[in-house]
This record gives C-alpha cells, structure tokens and sequence, in this order.
C-alpha cells in the first residue's frame, strides 16, 4: 500500500515534539501507557451501557512485552481499538487527540471517566526512543483489524492485519545505542519497573508485565544452597492512590510510610494534610509538614513545589506553582482530572485552574498551622523551631502582600515568659498605659538579655520581643503594626517605661550637663551624630543607639550580603549622667581636658563593643585601657 503523508505540518512538528517539547526521553512509556488507559476507559464506559459487551472493570488490563534480540518493546490493551477512520483521524494527524473528542461527546458524564490524553502527541514521544512504530488494533464492534507502520516524519501506512479481541498493540523498534543515550535500558526489566511506578502507579488499570526472579532450588542443600531464575506474571502498579482512598481507610502508619517512600525521609511527618475539592476545579491533594528541616532547604540547591498528577498520571515532579514561598516547605501531591495541559505533560500552562487550586492550599495550610498553634502549642514550637524563619521571609517578601495572612503564625522570644510568644498572646499581656510592642535585636537571646539598654524597661517588668534572625528587624518593619500597636525598638533613645518619662527632667538635665555632652561630641567628631544624656540607661554608664531608619543589626546584615554598598546606621552616643564615670568625665572635661579625651574614647569604644560593633582601632583601644591604668 503506498504510503501516506501525515497532515499538520507533520515533518516540522515531529522534530519539534522529539527535540523540543519533551526533556526526559523516559516519558515516552508514560504517554503510550496513558493511551492504553484510556482506551480500556472508554471500553469500560461503553460496557456500563451495553451489556453485550461482557467485561467488568476488572477484566482489563496493559501488558508489557520486551525481545531485547529483536529490540522490541511492546505495550498492549485490550480496549476500545480502533478502525481505518481513527487511525487516520488520531494517528495521521499529529496533534489530534481522541481522548479530547472523547470527553466532549460525554459532556456531563466525562467526570465519570479517567480519560488522560487530551491533546494529541503523546504517542510521537515514541519516536524519541524508536526507529519504526507499529499499531496492531481491532476496534471493538469491528471485524477487521489494521497495522499502522511509520518510521518517523516521512509518512504512514495502513494495511489490513490479524488480531484476536478488540484492543491495541503499540510495538516499538528501539534506536541503536549511542555515546549520549543507551535505548537498549528501556528493554531491561528493572528500568521498565522503575518507569511505571514513577510516572503510572496510579493508573487505574493493571499494568502486568512477565518478570524474572530467582529462587532457591528445591531440595539444595544448606551448606550449598542451589538458585534458579524462572519468570512469573507481574502487576507493577499499586492503582489506587492513597490519596483518592477514603480517610477513615488510610491509618498513620500507611501515611507516615508513603511519606518517607515518595519523599526520601528518614523521619515521619510532624503533619497530615487532606484537601479535596469539587466545583469549577475539582482536585484532592495529600499534603505533609516535615518533622525536621531538610539538610539543604535554605540552599539553591532544595527544589520546592508538590507532585502534580493529572487522574493518576504524574506530570510535573515539583510544581512550585502550587505553593507560596513562606509554604515551600511542604511536601505533597495534588491529583486534577480538570488541569488544561499543553502539548508536554512536563509543562503546565500557567491558567486559571492552577492558580485556584494554589490558592485554595494557601488557605488551608494557613488554618491548619493556626489550629496547631491553638490546640498543640508544643507541636507548634517544633513546627516553628524547623520553619519559622521561612513564615517570617513569607511577611517580608513581595513588598509585604502576604503580611496579614501570615501575622498570626509569628512566634518571637519573649523576655519575661522565656519562650516563643504570638503578638497575639504579647498584646493580651501589655502593661496598662503601654503603647507599642518593644522589641531588642541581637545575635542571641542571651547577649541582648545582657544589654544595659534594656534594664530600665525590664525593671519595669515590660514584656520585651527579642529578635535574634537577621529577617526579625524587617518583618517587624514590614508589619509596622499589630492590631494597632506599633513595633519600637526597646534600644532606641526613647523607649524608657512610661513612668520615667518627664520631658521638662530631661531637658533640664541637657542643660545642666551640656559643656561635657558638646565636648565629647566635639570629641569624636563625624563618628557619632549625636551625644546625650540618656533616658534608658539606668546602672550602666553609656550605650549606643541608633538613629531613625537602619538599625545596627540591620547595618551587620548588610554589610555581610553587600559589603560594597557601606551602608552604617548613625550612631548616638547616650551617657548616663547619673553615673559616677560620668562625673568623672565632667571633672576631667574643666580640670584635665586632655584626659577627658581619652574618657571620651574610651565610653565610645565600650559602646560599639556592648553594640556588637567592631572597633575602628582596636590595638588603640588596647592601648588607651592601658594607659589609664597607669
């Protein structure tokens, strides 16, 4: 018979598709498998309404046959079929999908079936792996059976052929073996296996192929034990996802297990998600917060996002469409009859589906994490302990969109109940009369617990947050506010208790003491924007605080992550003039100016140690301690 051209722009196409649209050459076996699903599907519909067709759902069945001499691979099913007419239809015409036709002509009864293709190349990802096709079918109803035989872009034949039952035989000739790429792999048992549960566990049909296994010899002795290879029939797909059975039929165990399989854990999950949903977009997802924090989840090289599968077929490894930043480290699956697909199940187009879908999840693993704070406070801390630093980067990142979702899950050290607290329970406690959230950033609890700034408010028995992360400072920031509460930093000039505020004390103590606050401004010149007496200080002598806008900690972070840009918070020097060593400081300034000098360096020096701040010189210093000692 002479042979036909395909249609579509066939020859351009088929290059396109073999080197362009599909990355991994290993999806072939998942598309042609996908074919013979769904043409068992559409048979199994067909016999819900014509009894003479005598099959149950659980008559069909995909066989996989391998003859690694012939290098021959071969997927059959014993479905729909087809005809001369479909052939040409579904075959002949590259990008035509039967599956999609299909689904149209069910209308309303399509959500009852798990018809997969629905665009029409699938099957050319043979070509990436084989040489020469060839389809031996028989459409159900028909007497007839046809062979179809291409050999890539030059076009197709159609002959008359022999076939026992209705069903389709898709027999690949495997290309030769290069340097690149070893085709002969998909012969191999073992390869072929690994393909199916990867990519067609959950098909709904069984995938059976005749598989070898050893076994011990019967009547081998012990002490040389005698082994025999034999082959035995073999479903390779497990059918039925965990996801789609129903809750009560699921136990921990089952949970916990399929958690540390699909996603190489050693530890159980700390939390179970199920979300299911139907309407404009029907799905059910499975969805799991890690016990511990992955080895390398904040590196380049952790890869967020959850399986996709479309009725059972995986499609994209790690969509990370589906999760928002501050939730990318949860794992899971999500399971969609309704995701438009483009030409490559490997690629989703980014439509409206998807975008429901993840905003949908958003919602849920934000009430679930609340429920856990509320009703397992311990749990929480964990949770918290593994990912609170990435809700934090969730309040900051997109200029603070997601700040409202994301303000109640917040957990800061406190200073006065010694553990992480919620803003809400901080609020619940704040003293009558108190009007912000004092907070103190530092490298730890224990070195800002130290710092003499915060003595007059704990004193006071103020309830301080203390931010030891580098993103703490920039959340409070971003947040500016809870529940109208406004942060402050318990280190700024300003931030002594209530009672110890007396505006015209104050001033009057900068007039009684500014010849010695102007000389030490005068002092240390340009290095410090301001020098005053202090209304935080209460037993220590002198503190730097920051002016408005960077704070020191932020100046650290900045200057680790961009050196270049030299970016320094101003720097106020605060002298407690209740001190003796600021008495001392005023003699020296009238009777010793020149010892006033060093006092005036020294009290500076101390401040950028206590700040956490690095000596301008530091043999300097050493050298002016020295001096005053003697």
């Amino acid at each position: 018979m002479a042979k036909k051209q395909f249609k579509a722009e066939s020859k351009r196409l088929l290059d396109l598709m073999v080197n362009s649209i599909y990355t991994h050459h290993e999806i072939f076996l998942r598309e042609i498998v996908s074919n013979a699903s769904d043409a068992c599907d559409k048979l199994c519909y067909k016999a819900l309404t014509d009894e003479s067709v005598g099959l149950d759902r659980k008559d069909f069945f995909i066989e996989l046959k391998t003859d690694k001499d012939a290098r021959l691979l071969t997927v059959s099913d014993n479905g729909i079929g087809m005809d001369r007419e479909d052939l040409e239809n579904n075959l002949g015409v590259i990008a035509s999908s039967g599956s999609f036709q299909f689904k149209q002509e069910l209308g309303d009864d399509a959500k009852d079936t798990d018809v997969i293709g629905q665009f029409g190349v699938g099957f050319y990802s043979a070509f990436m792996v084989a040489d020469h096709i060839t389809v031996v079918t028989k459409k159900y109803g028909c007497d007839t059976a046809y062979m179809w035989q291409s050999a890539g872009a030059d076009g197709y034949t159609i002959t008359e052929c022999e076939k026992d039952g209705a069903g389709t035989d898709v027999i690949l000739h495997l290309r030769a073996d290069t340097d690149a790429e070893k085709f002969s792999e998909y012969l191999e048992g073992w390869r072929i296996q690994e393909l199916i549960r990867k990519y067609s566990d959950y098909i709904r049909f069984p995938i059976r192929m005749e598989v070898s296994k050893t076994r011990r010899k019967e009547g081998s002795p012990d002490d040389k034990p005698e082994y025999e290879t034999y082959t035995e029939v073999e479903t390779l797909n497990s059918m039925v996802p965990i996801w789609q059975r129903p809750k009560s039929k699921v136990t921990k165990e089952e949970y916990d297990k399929f958690y540390r399989d699909k996603f190489n854990d050693y530890a159980d999950p700390q939390r179970v998600l199920r979300v299911s949903a139907e309407g404009a977009v029907t799905y059910t997802a499975l969805l799991f917060v890690p016990s511990q924090q992955p080895f390398n989840y904040y590196s380049r090289d952790f890869e967020a996002g959850l399986q996709l599968y479309s009725s059972g077929v995986l499609i994209m490894d790690k969509c990370a469409d589906l999760l928002p930043e501050h939730f990318r480290f949860v794992r899971g699956v999500v399971d969609s009859p309704d995701l438009s697909l483009n030409i490559s199940r490997e690629l989703l187009q980014h439509d409206r589906q998807l975008k429901v879908i993840a905003a949908n999840l958003d919602k849920k693993i934000r009430a679930d994490l609340a429920k856990m704070m509320k009703d397992e406070p311990e749990e929480y801390a964990k949770f918290w302990k593994n990912f609170g630093r990435q809700i934090k980067y969730g309040v900051v990142s997109d200029f603070g969109a997601h700040k409202q979702d994301l303000q109640d899950l917040l957990l800061f050290y406190s200073s006065t109940e010694k553990k992480p607290v919620s803003l809400a329970d901080y609020v619940s406690r704040m003293k009558e009369g108190q009007e912000v959230i004092y907070y103190a950033a530092g490298e730890s609890v224990e070195s800002i617990d130290r710092l003499p700034q915060l003595e007059a408010l704990k004193d006071a028995g103020t309830e301080i947050l203390y931010f030891t992360e580098d993103v703490d400072e920039f959340a409070a920031q971003t947040l500016t506010a809870y529940q109208e509460k406004k942060f402050q930093s318990a280190l700024s000039g300003d931030a002594a208790p209530a009672e110890n505020k007396d505006s015209e004390t104050e001033k009057q103590e900068d007039g009684d003491h500014k010849a010695a606050l102007d000389f030490v401004k005068e002092t240390l010149g340009e290095r410090v924007k301001e020098v005053r007496a202090s209304k935080i200080l209460k037993s220590h002598p002198v503190c730097l605080t920051a002016g408005p806008g960077l704070s020191f900690e932020m100046e650290k972070y900045f200057a680790a992550v961009q050196p270049e840009q030299k970016l320094k918070a101003d720097r106020i020097l605060e002298l407690n003039t209740s001190h003796p060593v600021f008495a001392a400081l005023e003699q020296a300034v009238s009777a010793d100016p020149e010892r006033a000098k060093k006092y005036a360096e020294l009290l500076y020096d101390q401040a950028l140690l206590i700040a956490g701040l690095p000596l301008e010189d530091p043999s300097g210093y050493t050298d002016l301690v020295c001096g005053l000692l003697v």
